[in-house]
């Protein structure tokens, strides 16, 4: 991570050292999920929401016309955002075991961390009138960004061993005991996330895991970030907004699901140990139903959808200060 902050970092002190202003903004939002896990019937699983900031640099370019506003101009933000979803986790007003996905009871969480730069369009109304006179005015913007995250399950209670696991049964509730068991116990997940799905083999792969091969689970992501917001200057320095941002992956591999399940042969195929492979159909298949282990037809052991794209929405409130620009400098820019 720090061979990714401090090149972006250096470039924003070096731009903002001989330029006339530098905007930070700090804000914190709410992520929404879009992929292949889902309880809900519709585009957004309004059940996914998980916390996310980020801290935005803006106006560090120069400004050698001394414009008093620009309609067009940058940003860079480095952002952390949690993403999440289980599929076992009740809705309300309607039963566990109502779930569209509760057999299939796959989870996740990935907290990604990356930076980004935008290209930005202020669309204000008056373009001769400084944005602090004209108080409110809307912003749209498009970049490319980079971020760091591996998907991580809560499956066990404690470590990761075969004898800490979660067992799902038919009426929806989760035990410390296989279904059909006397005097099973009904337990709550701890919610640590203590499972790697990265480093497990979850899914049949192109890339020969079926064969022997370790899983090759790359956790850096490219993404495309496009969002609106409104923005209220309280001050010539201060001002607050709010914004809506949609961020397209370029990856399946956010969540952990795009393919058909492992079976047990490739499973067996890569881990040695009895341990192991207990463990790795398991976490594949956390409830059992999903799939028998020995079928890799498409239709019947379907996983996931490799056809659709990791992608997340972000709903973020910010408070942002401009910083004067060094003294001593004659200036006929208002700001």
């Amino acid at each position: 991570m720090r061979t990714l902050l401090l090149p972006l970092s250096l470039a924003v002190a070096c731009a903002a050292f001989g330029q006339r202003h530098l905007e930070i903004g700090v804000g914190s939002g709410v992520t929404h999920y879009y992929g292949d896990l889902g309880n809900i019937d519709g585009p957004v699983q309004w059940n996914s929401a998980r916390p996310g900031m980020q801290i935005t640099f803006r106006d560090f370019l120069n400004n050698k016309k001394r414009y008093i506003t620009r309609s067009l101009t940058t940003e860079a933000r480095i952002s952390w955002f949690r993403i999440g979803y289980d599929e076992t986790a009740p809705l309300r007003n309607l039963a566990t075991t109502e779930l569209k996905n509760f057999k299939r009871g796959l989870s996740f969480r990935n907290d990604l961390v990356g930076a980004s730069g935008h290209l930005v369009l202020n669309a204000y109304r008056e373009p001769y009138t400084p944005l602090f006179q004209q108080r409110f005015f809307m912003f749209f913007h498009i970049g490319l960004g980079v971020y760091h995250g591996r998907p991580k399950a809560d499956l066990f209670r404690g470590t990761v061993d075969p004898e800490n696991r979660y067992y799902f049964w038919e009426d929806g509730t989760i035990r410390d005991a296989p279904r059909g068991t006397t005097g099973a116990n009904i337990i709550e997940r701890d919610g640590k996330f203590e499972t790697d799905l990265g480093s497990w083999l979850t899914e049949s792969y192109p890339d020969g895991s079926a064969l022997g091969k370790p899983r090759d689970f790359k956790a850096w992501h490219m993404a495309v970030p496009m969002g609106a917001g409104l923005r209220y200057m309280l001050t010539k320095q201060l001002s607050v907004g709010v914004e809506y941002c949609y961020m397209m992956f370029m990856t399946d591999e956010l969540d952990d699901v795009s393919n058909l399940y492992a079976t047990y042969e490739q499973i067996d195929n890569l881990y040695a140990e009895e341990r192991d492979r207990t463990l790795a159909r398991y976490i594949s298949d956390p409830t059992g139903w999903g799939t028998v282990g020995d079928n890799d037809d498409f239709k019947t052991s379907r996983r996931g959808n490799p056809g659709l794209l990791d992608s997340f929405s972000y709903f973020n409130f910010e408070v942002s200060y401009k910083f004067k620009r060094r003294p001593g400098r004659r200036t006929y820019m208002r700001l």
